[in-house]
């Protein structure tokens, strides 16, 4: 009986532990099977090493414990700092390029595939692929366009260079800037100086033809006043004579009227003597027979 007893107290300590065991294996089997997806990353779902699907929404999905794994890969914008580098213009000119990238992660799964889900690869081949561009494009252009280029056009250039040779690794480009485009420092004071001296130029040659046309205008305005000044006289001139004649046909209907010769001979006699009263001299001597006279000898 007593043999019996603990047989049976051993089962059901058995059967305890089992159902522990039991438990315990289903917690981690349940936990193993979540996935958690945050809101900047991608969730890559392996099965035996191969991608089986991606989740690329925040939330939580599962996964088959112990069968499948879970890897992650940033879903945001990424910015690469480029190495400096030498290239060299069309007109062989050696220049330094510091610049920098913005880029994301478009397909997460080709990414893996292509670039063994490694950021550093990745790097590695933004490397090359932009620095090969940066070098097409400022070979084909001058060291004075380059530099007066550098404000969007040269950025804009190289992307189009660029183009969708990204697309094979999952990898979208969003832009390319530079942060210094500078000359090496043995030749830097060279070609600052040429680029200052062009510039004096340029400038010169606006100011002789600025002054060239002032030069125009100031001779053509002349022009235009003395005409003006000339008809003006002519005018004038004009005007006086028939003024002159005018008064002259007063004159003469005066005369021939008798009841106003005495009047404007007395008239004439005060404009004359009005003109010699000048200077200091102020004596007049008048004629008896000055109709001035007259009027004196008449009282």
């Amino acid at each position: 009986m007593r043999a019996e007893a603990r047989k049976g107290v051993y089962m059901k300590i058995a059967k305890r532990i089992l159902l522990v065991v039991v438990l315990f294996v289903l917690l981690v089997a349940g936990a193993s099977s979540v996935v958690i997806t945050r809101e900047n990353e991608y969730s890559l779902v392996r099965q035996f090493g191969k991608i089986d699907h991606v989740v690329s929404e925040a939330g939580i999905s599962f996964k088959i414990p112990f069968i499948q794994s879970v890897d992650t890969l940033p879903k945001e914008i990424l910015l690469y700092d480029l190495p400096s580098s030498d290239v060299i213009t069309s007109d062989k000119k050696t220049m330094i390029c510091d610049s920098y990238i913005l880029w994301y992660i478009a397909d997460p799964q080709k990414f893996a595939q292509t670039l063994n889900s490694s950021i550093t690869n990745a790097e590695g081949r933004l490397d090359a692929i932009v620095y090969n561009s940066t070098k097409n494009v400022i070979s084909s252009t001058t060291q004075d366009d380059v530099i007066s280029g550098r404000d969007g056009e040269l950025s804009a250039a190289i992307m189009a260079n660029i183009g969708s040779s990204l697309d094979q690794y999952g990898i979208k480009l969003l832009s390319f800037e530079t942060k210094k485009l500078d000359l090496p420092g043995d030749n830097k004071a060279a070609v600052y100086e040429r680029m200052i001296s062009e510039r004096d130029n340029i400038a010169a040659t606006y100011t002789a033809e600025g002054s060239s046309e002032a030069q125009i205008i100031r001779n053509t305005t002349d022009k235009e006043v003395t005409v003006l000044l000339s008809e003006a006289e002519k005018d004038a001139e004009i005007l006086i004579a028939e003024g002159e004649a005018e008064y002259m046909r007063i004159l003469s209907e005066a005369y021939r009227d008798e009841s106003k010769q005495e009047f404007y001979s007395f008239v004439r006699s005060l404009d004359a003597l009005k003109a010699s009263l000048t200077g200091k001299n102020k004596t007049v001597i008048l004629s008896p027979d000055s109709p001035i006279a007259q009027i004196f000898y008449t009282r």
